[in-house]
């Protein structure tokens, strides 16, 4: 009986000395609020959609996780089932977190997943959506954007309220639904790369993972993301779209848990074939297979050490801007695209000339010891993931586009030198004057270098 007893005191000493380990070394607390608009209104990402959204497959979520390291630091990503954010609501999201949650703007991440079966987001996609509607839908437009911003602080706040030790793991799926859409064109509804039996040019089909348990091992949110367009749908129905799927089928999976998607570099990385509600359902569950994959598998990798966060913009540079003369001779154009940026900027010229730089945002987090957490702006193309990873530490290295401020496609130099949608044709459709500098792409990898320390 004393031996007995003896074995029983280790093991409760064990447990006890296993769960002030875990307490010890991360914090972590998810949480997630409806966004759906309460009434139809102005849809976001393809033109041609004058009418407001008539109908809903899926709500649209707002979430947030909240990590919490040893000494205390915080970090917290909300991932959006938008089209994206514009500057204007990101900076304004990011001072009311700081006010009410003493957040700084190093310690936040703002992700998007893209979808084009959302509403329009305050001035994102201006001359696409809100410069060409009525003053009605800019109305609801207007109101919505405050809704969203105080539905994000208040998820916010109720992650942080949840947060409890909790253990941090992390590992890498793989699905292959994305190609490249550039190089693989749909005929008829089959990709190109199907009738020719060759996949053509570059793609990233990485899924990482990072798995938030408990104290007891139950799985209480997980973060995942992926380098594909969400342009599954088109139609005018309120819908996540494949990611918004994939997040259904984890959270059903998982009862309990909060999944979050964030978008990787997949400016030019789309669905094939698409178009129905079945294929976006089946691309949900194959997304969410492969993450569930990982956290069934016992090659998740536990993460010690802490969380460091940096984040800064940098002024990355536009090419020749147009004239004043060039910009009126514009407001006549047939295309009301184009005539609508021309009315815009014109606007502002009146306050001064145009910048010849944007804002661009930057964020590196360090997540333990070997998760690399890099957030960029803009529609990204895959380029930027493939050699960040090359130049990183590959699969650690985890590549977020879409994040803080959507406010152009952002080509690698291959793909401004090609040219086309990506490469700069896109441009009107948000507003800015010109295509990119030749330097963006080297530009913006320095300073990930620089946040991460991995200066060459």
């Amino acid at each position: 009986m004393p031996h007995l007893r003896t074995a029983s005191l280790i093991f409760v000493l064990f447990c006890w000395s296993f769960h002030s380990q875990v307490e010890a070394a991360w914090k972590a607390g998810a949480a997630k609020i409806n966004i759906t608009p309460d009434e139809y209104m102005l849809m976001a990402g393809y033109g041609g959609r004058d009418d407001p959204a008539n109908g809903k497959v899926t709500d649209l979520w707002a979430k947030a996780l909240v990590l919490e390291d040893a000494e205390g630091e915080r970090g917290v990503v909300i991932t959006l089932d938008l089209v994206g954010i514009d500057r204007t609501l990101s900076v304004a999201i990011c001072k009311s977190l700081a006010e009410e949650h003493g957040l700084t703007r190093r310690q936040i991440s703002i992700c998007t997943s893209h979808t084009h079966t959302g509403p329009a987001v305050g001035m994102n996609l201006g001359p696409l959506h809100y410069l060409i509607t009525n003053e009605a839908m800019q109305k609801q437009v207007d109101e919505y954007a405050i809704v969203l911003h105080n539905k994000v602080v208040k998820v916010v706040g109720e992650a942080i309220a949840n947060i409890s030790a909790s253990q941090l793991s992390w590992g890498n799926g793989r699905a292959t639904f994305a190609v490249n859409r550039r190089e693989n064109k749909p005929y008829d509804k089959v990709p190109q790369w199907r009738t020719e039996g060759v996949l053509k040019g570059p793609i990233d089909h990485d899924v990482p993972v990072l798995a938030v348990r408990d104290a007891e091992g139950k799985l209480t949110s997980v973060l995942f993301g992926y380098a594909c367009h969400a342009t599954v749908l088109s139609f005018t129905q309120w819908s996540g779209d494949y990611p918004g799927f994939a997040q259904i089928e984890l959270e059903n999976l998982h009862p309990g848990c909060v999944a979050l998607f964030w978008a990787g570099c997949g400016a030019d990385q789309n669905p094939l074939p698409r178009r129905t509600v079945e294929v976006a359902q089946h691309y949900g569950r194959r997304l969410a297979n492969a993450v569930d994959s990982v956290l069934l598998t016992s090659s998740m990798i536990p993460i010690e050490g802490g969380l460091a966060t940096s984040y800064a913009e940098i002024d990355l540079p536009l090419a020749e801007l147009p004239s004043k003369e060039q910009i009126v001779k514009d407001t006549d154009s047939s295309n009301r695209y184009v005539a609508a940026r021309a009315k815009m900027l014109l606007k502002q010229l009146e306050n001064g000339p145009l910048s010849q730089t944007y804002p661009y945002p930057i964020g590196s987090w360090k997540i333990g010891g070997d998760v690399q957490f890099i957030s960029l702006g803009g529609e990204v193309v895959v380029d930027f993931a493939i050699r960040l990873k090359a130049e990183l530490t590959g699969s650690k290295t985890w590549v977020a586009g879409y994040a803080n401020d959507v406010m152009a496609y952002i080509p690698s130099r291959r793909v401004l030198t090609e040219g086309g949608y990506e490469g700069g044709g896109a441009m009107v459709y948000y507003g800015l004057p010109s295509v990119w500098a030749p330097v963006v792409e080297n530009d913006i990898v320095h300073e990930v270098h620089r946040q991460l320390g991995t200066n060459k």
